[in-house]
């Protein structure tokens, strides 16, 4: 063994592998036979591909560049694809980024994706997610997203149907919509199985899917319209994640009521009325635990549930981490897949017997699994973990329950620094950097992180924060950031930092805090009140509550705050107190911020405000970097902006801990 200072340890895992395995794969389902996914491509502009895992098991990406898979709707997007087996080949619809118009794409055909919906000059224009082809009426039935106006919060969303046959290419007319709820959120529908009913989900400003939601349902009329929608499950005070349908065992049809009455029969959803997101069938719980069938719904279509032709049901679950089993609704037993994953990510797709998932653990990246519910085997059959270096150098995660301000639980992974032929000197503690996840009503999952090994591989630890209102640990855990954002969040992260210093784990002297969206707001409001960390990264972040409430961001959480904060209305003293562009001056530790400049969830107006009010009231600024993304909008997923992110971050760890990691790009701070 080598012994050398934490920080400069030599390590394979440089920026720009970490960069190439970015992204995960998403969004699967059936296609006929075949199973198809989303997969992600940082080397070309970060754009989405479908791939396509044929009967025999061979493998193939479908679309070429320029073609993006991944729709905008919400801004985060949703569910962007479906397929079918026409009568004349396989049939694929699609959402395209650059212009968000649905695709239509026959892969055995030849010839290039023809175009179903049309171009709108209005604002953002028209945009779609959770298409479900209904190929015997020829439509593909979806959520729209219309602008009426230049604002981000002008428009409308309803479930409409879109011709097959291209008539809507430049006719908006020929959409037909299905919906004309006043509510400003809808999921996609769920059809019944015998096509008689749909179910979805509703809700309106001020809640979020994670406050309060309504299950709807509405029958088909023989014409493929929706009748009269009532709501049968729900509330203001109750989430619903995921809503769909399932066949009694041995898969006989519905009586002719189904879902008719109150009683919601033959139907499945996720709620957290208990305080946890459990399944229910007809209102009664299937499984009851104080664990999570559900989760936060911040894209649609998500699925943590897929019902089985023969009344079982593949669930997604767990506390903190989770994993995926099969659930009799008869018996309530639930009987877990076997393998090394830690992790389902909450995209489910079943055919038959088989049920399709995207998994990961700490020792492997995210890849396609197949559950055969018959016999319990599940195996990789796509997107498979490929060591690109010795996993040697991967770190070993630590599940940690630490003990915040009044006694609190505060859930965290801890990743001390690894190297399997390097060491530190004895007397050495080790400089810790800690991450606040997005959300922020969101957790950190328990994988294989390649940006967490670049830095633990060198002899920096890295603390993941699963901080008040985090998912995964029940809804009171997840409330304790209701009006406390910017105080729980930063205490329970400090908390976490402090301990492990306190433990002599981490050097006090050489703590960092590290956060994106959300949590670059945490990150942020630590560096402006919270005297425990030596310097920060902070990227794409909430600068200023006011204007984040007031029309600078989308429409999706432009009442978030209500709920975080407490209404702008009652309480505008308390969005000026918390918000660090009100406070930059405060700042006196070195810090980094990133930022895309195509954001437009947390634009970089609000950074530049932020950078304005450092530059004219600190008097002497802060040694400080500002990194701005042509091209990037609000995550990064471009290879190069990733290599460019996490050197520059390195360099300011090094610059600040006085580390010396090898081969070490420069990063130039203000001064």
């Amino acid at each position: 063994m080598r012994v050398l200072p934490y920080g400069s340890w030599p390590s394979p895992i440089e920026a720009s592998l970490a960069a190439a395995h970015d992204g995960r794969p998403d969004h699967v389902g059936f296609v006929g036979d075949e199973v198809w996914w989303t997969a992600p491509r940082p080397a070309e502009n970060g754009r989405r591909t479908l791939v396509r895992r044929r009967a025999d098991g061979t493998q193939e990406s479908v679309l070429p560049a320029p073609w993006n898979v991944r729709s905008r709707v919400v801004e985060y997007g949703g569910h962007p694809w479906a397929g079918g087996d026409a009568a004349d080949g396989l049939l694929v619809v699609f959402a395209h980024f650059a212009d968000q118009r649905l695709y239509a794409y026959e892969p055995d055909r030849g010839g290039d994706p023809r175009p179903l919906t049309p171009l709108s000059p209005v604002g953002g224009g028209l945009r779609w997610a959770e298409p479900q082809l209904l190929l015997g009426r020829g439509e593909v039935w979806c959520v729209l997203e219309e602008f009426t106006g230049d604002g981000p919060t002008d428009l409308r969303r309803v479930l409409a149907a879109v011709p097959l046959d291209g008539s809507a290419a430049h006719d908006r007319t020929a959409v037909r919509e299905l919906t004309d709820d006043s509510r400003r959120f809808v999921t996609g529908a769920r059809l019944s199985p015998d096509g008689r009913r749909a179910a979805w989900l509703a809700w309106d400003h001020p809640l979020m899917p994670w406050e309060g939601t309504d299950v709807v349902v509405a029958d088909v009329t023989a014409d493929g319209r929706l009748g009269d929608a009532r709501v049968v499950a729900g509330g203001p005070g109750e989430s619903i994640a995921q809503v769909d349908w399932t066949r009694p065992a041995g898969g006989e049809g519905w009586p002719a009521g189904g879902a008719g009455g109150a009683a919601g029969e033959g139907l499945l959803y996720t709620s957290d009325r208990s305080g946890w997101w459990n399944l229910y069938r007809d209102h009664t719980p299937l499984c009851p635990r104080a664990e999570e069938f559900g989760g936060a719904l911040w894209t649609l279509g998500r699925r943590w549930f897929a019902p089985l032709e023969n009344g079982l049901v593949a669930v997604v679950h767990g506390r903190g981490a989770t994993a995926l089993g099969i659930l009799d609704p008869q018996t309530g037993e639930l009987v877990d897949a076997a393998g090394p994953w830690t992790e389902f990510a909450p995209t489910l797709a079943a055919r038959g017997d088989a049920v399709v998932a995207v998994a990961a653990s700490p020792r492997s990246a995210y890849e396609v699994v197949e559950l055969d519910a018959r016999t319990g085997r599940a195996r990789v059959i796509g997107a498979a973990h490929d060591d690109a270096v010795d996993p040697a150098y991967y770190p070993e995660p630590r599940i940690r329950t630490f003990t915040g301000p009044d006694g609190r639980d505060v859930h965290a992974h801890v990743y001390p620094p690894h190297h399997p032929a390097v060491v530190a000197p004895g007397h050495e503690l080790p400089p810790y950097v800690v991450w606040a996840h997005g959300g922020p009503t969101d957790r950190a999952p328990l994988v294989l992180d390649l940006e967490i090994a670049y830095f633990t591989s060198r002899g920096i630890g890295v603390a993941e924060v699963d901080y008040g209102g985090s998912t995964g640990y029940g809804r009171q855990y997840r409330e304790r950031l209701r009006e406390q954002w910017g105080v729980v969040d930063v205490e329970d992260c400090a908390a976490v930092a402090l301990a492990l210093a306190d433990e002599g784990a981490a050097d006090r002297e050489r703590l960092a805090i590290r956060g994106g969206s959300a949590g670059g707001w945490t990150a942020a409001v630590s560096l402006t009140g919270a005297d425990v960390y030596a310097c920060g990264t902070i990227r794409y972040p909430v600068l200023d509550l006011a204007g984040w409430a007031t029309g600078e961001t989308h429409d999706f959480e432009s009442r978030y705050p209500d709920s975080l904060v407490g209404p702008l209305a009652e309480v505008p003293a308390r969005y000026a107190e918390r918000s660090p562009v009100e406070h930059a001056e405060r700042i006196t530790v070195p810090f980094l911020l990133l930022q895309g400049l195509d954001d437009v969830i947390c634009p970089p107006g609000q950074c530049e405000r932020f950078l304005d009010r450092l530059t004219r009231l600190a008097g002497r600024p802060v040694p400080h970097a500002y990194l701005a993304f042509e091209g990037e909008g609000h995550g990064f997923r471009r290879a190069s902006t990733t290599v460019r992110a996490l050197e520059a971050e390195l360099s300011l760890y090094a610059q600040v801990f006085g580390l010396n990691p090898p081969g070490e790009a420069s990063l130039e701070l203000v001064r």
